[in-house]
């Protein structure tokens, strides 16, 4: 018999993941694979995003039909009807009556084999979601991994992802290598939360019940203890692939300074203690990628012999050259192929490197490095939230330029809103 992880295992590490971060969500995704799923992971985030006045929709693949497989075709159809009723039980015992549900009814078990019509399905679904929650694609269990994936792979690249264990509690350990420990976050229940969350689970009946001929309950006692704690894990879902130009050039289309860098009081502060952080009085050429529409070149060029600014949205460039000084130059490029090969005494990165890829954020240090003149600085400054387009925090970014070997840093900052280092090429 397979041996099983006990809920006292999973304390210590419990006690290290951080906290979930306390972000408003205008309309919320959660897809289960089947109906138990979304109350048993997340129950207790659903109601906290459904109380906070998030517009909660949840997506269940199967009617779960399969759980117990000596069932005729006839028992297992009574069972999925059965599941539907339970859920909306669970739901009216959590508060959340009138969350819409969304039943797919695709086979229980098979999922995998159903990919193409559950992504048709998700893409619409998730159109214009700002969070979705999906089972984790590690968990051990086939159709949790065929949804959690499938619905990832279906989210706009705006909307943040999050995924969910489920069988992981039970048949992995803390000190798995396939948990991804970096992306884990914990959502703290409150009193109510906990008790409307046993409630709900209490309501599929089927399931914590004996089945056919007496076997053993699918939800037995020591699985539903992983569930009865105070705490959820969620796993941060980033994108693997750099975030698309498209993405940018559709915030500039919809307004001329899409980030405000003129009137909001975060980026003139944070122009302000970047450039208060840079060491030397003046530099000689200085590199700026994703310089936006130039507010930090302007301030940039006031100390140094030139500027070269560049961008990969053309409405963002035009507006960039206007006004600029004679020693600056703007031009439309993106990292890492546009970064310069001539030699550099200052390169800028100013909200972008947790844009990139894991291999254009490593091709871009890289390039950078090559280029320093030695003794010549990289300044970075980044927003510590997780953008939704981000593979990677701005912390994550930071961590990892800080990690060259070429690289000594010399300057650090970090508040509440932004981390910001100078580092010096040795």
């Amino acid at each position: 018999m397979r041996a099983v992880t006990p809920e006292q295992a999973w304390q210590d590490w419990l006690a290290e993941v951080r906290r979930f971060p306390d972000d408003d969500h205008g309309r919320a995704v959660v897809v289960a694979a089947h109906p138990d799923d979304e109350t048993l992971g997340v129950g207790g985030l659903i109601q906290r995003l459904h109380e906070r006045g998030t517009t909660v929709e949840l997506v269940v693949a199967t009617d779960g039909e399969a759980a117990f497989p000596a069932l005729s075709p006839d028992e297992r159809a009574e069972l999925g009807r059965s599941r539907r009723q339970e859920l909306h039980a669970a739901l009216r015992a959590q508060d959340m009556a009138g969350v819409t549900v969304h039943w797919l009814g695709l086979p229980d078990g098979k999922l995998a084999e159903h990919r193409a019509e559950l992504a048709e399905r998700l893409a619409d679904l998730l159109s214009g979601a700002n969070l979705c929650l999906a089972p984790w694609p590690g968990d051990p269990h086939p159709d949790h991994q065929a949804a959690g994936d499938t619905a990832l792979r279906a989210a706009p690249v705006t909307t943040h992802c999050w995924s969910y264990p489920i069988w992981m509690w039970h048949w992995l350990r803390p000190d798995d290598a396939a948990i991804p420990h970096g992306r884990a976050f914990a959502h703290v229940l409150s009193d109510q939360e906990r008790q409307r969350k046993a409630a709900g689970i209490g309501a599929f009946e089927s399931q914590l019940k004996p089945g056919p001929d007496g076997v053993e309950p699918i939800l037995s006692a020591d699985m539903v203890e992983h569930f009865e704690r105070a705490v959820e894990v969620v796993f941060r879902e980033p994108p693997v692939r750099s975030a698309p130009i498209d993405r940018f050039a559709d915030l500039y289309a919809a307004g001329a300074d899409p980030w405000h860098v003129h009137t909001k009081w975060y980026e003139r502060r944070k122009r302000a203690i970047a450039l208060a952080s840079l060491p030397d009085e003046h530099y000689g050429l200085a590199v700026e990628p994703a310089c936006g529409i130039g507010a930090f070149t302007t301030e940039l060029a006031a100390r140094c012999d030139r500027v070269l600014a560049f961008d990969p949205v053309p409405a963002a460039v035009e507006q960039a050259r206007a006004g600029q000084l004679a020693n600056v130059d703007v031009t439309l490029g993106s990292l890492p192929d546009d970064l310069p090969t001539e030699p550099i005494d200052l390169a800028v990165f100013s909200e972008i490197l947790y844009y990139l890829s894991d291999q254009d954020l490593e091709a871009t240090v890289d390039r950078t490095v090559a280029a320093l003149r030695p003794g010549g600085q990289v300044l970075a400054v980044h927003w510590l939230p997780w953008a939704a387009e981000a593979p990677r925090d701005g912390m994550a970014a930071h961590r990892f330029l800080s990690g060259h070997p070429d690289l000594d840093p010399i300057v650090e900052h970090t508040d509440q809103a932004f981390v910001l280092h100078v580092l010096v090429r040795r």
